[in-house]
């Protein structure tokens, strides 16, 4: 009975000490804020660190939908006039990942700097 206890406690211990490091983890998410009018993402180039997930929020200030959208980082969202939503990007290797709103993506370009 006191094996059980103490095989119990044990397990008890072991995860508890997983479950704060998951959430430790996700307490270092960077959260990126961008805000998109008259076909332009403010800021237009953002820099996060490698290997560490990040939140994009973008505030879609214009009178007309756009379609946030960036093949690299393999996201797409609609964000309707006047609003906002928050997507989430798993970690990535160094490098530059283009944004568009895919509605204009021939003048509404921005970059992910990842470092």
């Amino acid at each position: 009975m006191l094996t059980a206890r103490i095989i119990s406690r044990t397990a008890f211990l072991a995860f508890a000490v997983a479950f704060a490091a998951s959430g430790a983890q996700a307490q270092q998410a960077t959260a990126i804020e961008l805000s998109y009018k008259d076909k332009k993402f403010t800021p237009a180039e953002v820099t996060v660190a490698a290997n560490t997930a990040f939140t994009i929020k973008v505030k879609n200030l214009d009178a007309k939908a756009m379609e946030f959208e960036s093949k690299p980082l393999k996201i797409e969202k609609v964000i309707a006039a006047g609003s906002e939503a928050v997507v989430n990007v798993r970690p990535q290797k160094p490098g530059k990942y283009k944004f568009v709103d895919e509605y204009n993506e021939d003048v509404a370009i921005g970059n992910v700097i990842v470092k």
